[in-house]
């Protein structure tokens, strides 16, 4: 799943600004959550069932005596009564005699169960009724049989049921779109990660009950039916229906059935080995399906190649849902996204708009794969699909679009996954969970980004050659089958010297049992190292001293908000650990330097004499590097001399790691921008980027405050630094992917900051695409600068809404709503509020990034406070508390505070849902960022201020 967050990632590429506490990606769905927590019961209780019974099992997690074999499912939704009944036939297979059935359904009527036997499916007997028990408070329902079923005996239970299509964005639910001449249209979608199967139709609903499925969609004519699997026939029934069956899919979890009923448009193309792939969208967008069908086909060979596994089935879709609560989710055969993860518009999505519509397609195609293929024993490790998922957008479209340069992005992956794990309210990456709260919160941005991370840098220490040969043998060992870490491990540990791909063990020695990496000529054991990445939570700091030709290292942990001083940080840091894989170069040579940290002292000895060192190369590692002494001023005053003789990912790196230190007390602030001062002169774009980045971040965060000295200050001091970078921009889409990326944030930047020259050039572009009604052709990598000037009067402002109603663009609907959030008029941005609550011309889906962007003005930061305050209850109607949409809504209507009065206000509003029965871990992420957000200022406005006026 992309994720935003769930498959976390999402939308954040549209350049709103993003607290520490979402993920950058996130593409599956997220676990639907009413407003109380029925999960918190006492353990020792013995379950009610609503009809006054006991009701037979009081676990969260079904019982293993009986498993299921195949789903043969029959659904019709009805478009118009909005409602949807059912019927299914499930073959279990019973391992220990028992006298009852638990199944999960949420929010279904079942209506009627007949069991029977082997014996009597036979000999056609009718088989027996089953009373039926429900335990809502688990989404459970028991099926008490009259006589003991018998342990390795099959059996058939046939249920009929029926519900409402789900106003939600999760389960069996209703989508709407407008056509371009206004009509409303309805289609039928499910969304069922990672526990909403059940409800659309009773079943096992957790990862390891495997099971093949038999799906038949009733529908009318004027409609398609699409599900996992190719569609085998279609039979006329009376009334004018159309039943659609499918072929019996492969063995796979519940989370990734799949059907739609709509009235969409496909394009269709066919890979190298003969998989037809289509691409989905409602008519009026079908233009926009073809580039993500050219990407579909190349990804899709890249993997077969890759991974050496044929893609298992026989099509594949990829479907653009106008109504999603993620950026895409991985159904084996039908892939759904979010209109902007998927469709691409010549004519108005960008550069950046490309790049992510690539990495969520690239995303989801590796979990068929990841996750479809092989799947987590349960969710405490999805980051096992979701972090190589993320990882193989790295890989895959390395390959297939090198022009894309996704390389360079990805260390902003890692970058920020640190701010959220440099917490202390951070989570190990394989966590407890149970309850469907607990389960939500492992869809973020630990599982998708540490997890991509760690995978990255165990590439690195591995060489890829042996890592590539891992994880093939961990596909072909564990295929249709289910894994956990020590699988993952075993497999990358399996250093067989000829070919151990056949998925078949091939351990050459005794020794090699151990997981002992021999070939690395060192005693490391790759599950030993990894244990400590992925059972604690955190990220380590390598502290860095020399003396001489010695390398004096300590590791710590490290922690943002915490300073060495503050009587905590002690505690903070007892019984943390890492098997930390170091690299590091010199200026005396190229040779890259390799050792393992796995104390917390060591000593290293230079071969010769240097000027200086820099450790983690290329950043492949998921750790920060402290200079203790006059390590951090060789490695500036190296930059200001030849910034060349360090590698571009390493300069990246250490602008990133300066400003993180800050946070932690362990470097000043002056430091950190004395190190940015070379950024005149670099020609790579990203490490260009990240230094504006911090000094972006400090402006608004001053502008938000009012400190209106510092913020006159900083602002010119951008403008005239970066003059020559702005002065050089085109208003086009030419040049490389970093050239546009550059182009469309260094220009929005300098009109933010009211540049002269950039708004007369941007409201001229702006007037002429009014005078045009809208027809003018503006370059899409500036539309974004040019909607945002336009806003900022009422007519444009008036204007931009009209059109976004018009827009049959994703890419330029995003840009537009932006650019409205920007104005300075508070009525306008609670107009956009109110819109968004209606959900018809601003889709609600939409709130949570809209409320984000308004958070970021400075006249709207308050506005969206009060307005989550007094709404509450409403917001609850809308999205389930555990929800993505639900966290982003909280975490980025407070986490930008910096006062100790608002850090009170956001306590005590938490503590009031608490005493509601309502909680989410993010309450305790977002105290502990504000506290550090007061804490930064404390500590460094003064500096801040200092630096500016020397520096002017």
């Amino acid at each position: 799943m992309a994720n935003p967050c769930r498959k976390l990632l999402f939308n954040i590429y549209m350049g709103f600004y993003c607290s520490t506490i979402m993920p950058k990606m996130c593409i599956c769905s997220q676990f639907s959550m009413s407003s109380t927590d029925p999960f918190n019961k006492d353990p020792r209780a013995v379950p009610i069932a609503t009809n006054g019974e006991p009701f037979p099992w009081n676990k969260l997690r079904l019982p293993s005596m009986i498993i299921p074999l195949h789903y043969d499912l029959l659904v019709h939704p009805n478009l118009t009564s909005l409602d949807f009944v059912g019927f299914e036939k499930i073959e279990v297979l019973v391992r220990d005699a028992t006298q009852f059935i638990i199944l999960h359904s949420k929010d279904l009527e079942v209506m009627n169960v007949i069991l029977q036997s082997e014996e009597d499916l036979r000999y056609r007997k009718p088989g027996k009724k089953l009373n039926v028990l429900s335990y809502p408070a688990h989404q459970q329902i028991a099926l008490l049989v009259p006589e003991k079923l018998m342990a390795d005996l099959r059996y058939s239970v046939a249920i009929n049921f029926q519900a409402k299509l789900a106003n939600g964005l999760e389960g069996f639910y209703k989508s709407t779109y407008r056509t371009r001449g206004g009509k409303t249209r309805i289609i039928a979608v499910t969304d069922f990660e990672p526990t909403e199967a059940r409800m659309a139709f009773p079943c096992f609903d957790e990862p390891l009950f495997k099971a093949n499925f038999s799906i038949k969609i009733r529908r009318e004519s004027g409609h398609i039916a699409l599900s996992n699997m190719p569609k085998v026939k279609t039979i006329e029934l009376e009334g004018g229906l159309l039943e659609d069956h499918f072929e019996t899919t492969v063995k796979m979890s519940t989370y990734l059935v799949a059907y739609i009923v709509c009235d969409f448009n496909s394009v269709s193309g066919t890979t190298s080995s003969g998989v037809k792939v289509s691409v989905y969208a409602s008519p009026d967008k079908w233009s926009q399906t073809h580039y993500a069908l050219e990407a579909s086909l190349k990804l899709l060979d890249f993997y077969e190649n890759y991974f050496d596994i044929n893609y298992p089935l026989p099509k594949l879709d990829l479907i653009a849902i106008p109504d999603f609560g993620s950026g895409a989710m991985e159904n084996w055969g039908l892939i759904t996204y979010e209109e902007t993860s998927l469709l691409f518009d010549t004519k108005t999505s960008s550069a950046s708009d490309q790049l992510w519509v690539t990495k969520v397609i690239a995303h989801e195609l590796a979990h068929q794969w990841f996750g479809n293929l092989v799947t987590m024993e349960w969710w405490n490790d999805i980051w096992l699909n979701e972090g190589f998922a993320t990882y193989m957008e790295l890989i895959s479209v390395n390959a297939t679009y090198p022009e894309l340069q996704s390389d360079d992005a990805f260390l902003d992956v890692c970058f920020a996954v640190i701010k959220k794990d440099s917490l202390n309210s951070s989570r190990p990456i394989s966590n407890q969970a149970e309850t469907p709260t607990q389960i939500a919160e492992m869809f973020d941005a630990v599982s998708y980004n540490k997890g991509a991370c760690i995978l990255n840098m165990l590439k690195d220490f591995l060489n890829e050659e042996k890592f590539h040969k891992g994880i093939i043998y961990y596909l072909k060992r564990f295929s249709y089958g289910n894994a956990k870490n020590d699988d993952l491990w075993s497999s990358l540990s399996n250093s067989c010297l000829g070919d151990f791909t056949s998925g078949e063990f091939c351990y050459s020695d005794s020794k090699m049992t151990s997981n002992t990496l021999a070939f690395l000529g060192e005693n490391v054991e790759v599950k030993e190292m990894m244990t400590t990445w992925t059972q604690q939570k955190g990220i380590a700091l390598v502290v860095v001293t020399r003396e001489g030709r010695s390398l004096r290292l300590r590791q710590e942990r490290f922690l943002s908000g915490v300073f060495k001083e503050d009587p905590e940080w002690r505690a903070l840091q007892e019984r943390y650990l890492w098997h930390i894989p170091l690299t590091y170069s010199t200026s005396s040579s190229n040779v890259i330097h390799r050792h393992v940290l796995k104390s917390r002292t060591d000593t290293l000895e230079l071969p010769e004499n240097t000027s200086w060192v820099k450790f983690n190369v290329d950043s492949n590692g998921y750790y920060i590097v402290h200079y203790e002494g006059h390590g951090w001023d060789q490695l500036i005053t190296q930059l200001n001399q030849n910034h060349t003789l360090l590698r571009p990912k390493d300069r990246l790196g250490l602008i990133h790691d300066a400003f993180q230190l800050v946070s932690a007390g362990r470097l000043t602030l002056d430091k950190a921008l004395d190190l940015t001062r070379y950024l005149q002169h670099e020609a790579s774009i990203p490490a260009l980027l990240k230094g504006l980045e911090y000094l972006e971040l400090f402006y608004h965060m001053m502008d938000r405050k009012n400190v209106s000295d510092v913020t006159e200050n900083l602002k010119h001091y951008i403008l005239r630094y970066f003059k020559p970078v702005i002065d050089t921009q085109s208003w086009s889409d030419k040049g490389s992917v970093w050239d546009r990326m550059l182009r469309s944030t260094i220009l929005k930047l300098a009109c933010y900051l009211n540049h002269a020259p950039c708004i007369h050039k941007a409201t001229e572009l702006f007037s002429q695409w009014m005078e045009s009604s809208g027809k003018l052709n503006i370059p899409s990598d500036v539309l974004k600068v040019v909607y945002s000037v336009g806003a900022q009067t009422t007519v444009g402002w008036n204007y931009l809404l009209e059109q976004y109603g018009l827009s049959m663009s994703g890419a330029e609907k995003k840009k537009i709503l932006y650019a409205l959030s920007t104005s300075k008029h508070q009525e306008k941005l609670m107009k956009l509020i109110e819109l968004g609550m209606e959900g018809e011309v601003i889709k609600t889906q939409e709130l949570s990034l809209l409320l984000y962007a308004i958070t970021r003005n400075p006249k709207g930061q308050q506005l969206s406070w009060n307005f989550l305050r007094e709404n509450w209850t409403h917001l609850l109607k809308k999205f389930d508390l555990g929800s993505y949409a639900m966290r982003m809504i909280i975490s980025g209507t407070t986490s930008h505070f910096s006062s100790k009065d608002e850090l009170q206000e956001v306590k005590l509003f938490f503590e009031s849902l608490k005493a509601q029965g309502l909680h989410l871990d993010i309450f305790q992420i977002i105290l502990e960022t504000i506290s550090k957000n007061i804490k930064w200022l404390e500590k460094n406005l003064p500096t801040l201020r200092t630096w500016l006026l020397v520096s002017s």
